[in-house]
């Protein structure tokens, strides 16, 4: 009987560590240069999103992000890329990682001017494998990554840059998001 019950018992070990630690999102690499990966997640209105069918229509912006003091500063950058490119093709996604009433409220207080969806869990940073908030993918048409952009800079430094790969995708001349948004901050005081 006590060898049955270890059997089990190293049996159950041995499965619970099979799914400890689940294997990556169809074990392909995110990379610049690879496909974007199979990625749905629900709308505030329960809609569904659906990765392959916005890249379908043209480039598009996934920002994993939070409402965090630093995310905070620099989504006035990532709301004039959206701005300045999106009659141009390109489609903005933010994910946030917050639980969605303070989503909700963010959204209204902030204005956002794009598709968003709240995923409090991590979900989407498993899928896109990363662990840095925020992190940035720009997809072109078709679903090719264009650009991974990492972490924040609420100097704006960084969605200039990618404001500038934007530009590229949509065949645009670059706007100078670091710049438009710092006038806006002056002209406000």
């Amino acid at each position: 009987m006590k060898r049955l019950l270890s059997a089990a018992l190293a049996a159950l070990l041995c499965t619970g560590l099979a799914f400890a630690d689940p294997p990556k999102q169809s074990g392909k690499k995110i990379e610049v240069g690879k496909q974007a990966p199979e990625f749905k997640i629900k709308d505030a209105s329960g809609k569904i999103i659906n990765l392959s069918e916005l890249t379908a229509r043209g480039p598009v912006l996934v920002r994993l992000t939070c409402g965090c003091a630093g995310c905070d500063k620099e989504l006035a950058y990532f709301q004039a890329i959206h701005q300045a490119y999106k009659d141009a093709g390109l489609i903005s996604l933010a994910i946030f990682r917050e639980p969605d009433a303070k989503v909700a409220e963010y959204v209204k207080q902030k204005k956002l001017d794009m598709l968003y969806a709240v995923d409090s869990k991590g979900e989407s940073w498993k899928i896109f494998d990363t662990k840095t908030m925020p992190t940035n993918f720009l997809i072109d048409k078709g679903g090719k990554i264009v650009a991974i952009a990492a972490g924040c800079d609420p100097s704006g430094l960084l969605a200039k840059k990618l404001s500038e790969k934007v530009a590229d995708t949509v065949k645009s001349k670059p706007v100078d998001v670091q710049k438009q948004v710092q006038e806006q901050k002056k002209e406000k005081k």
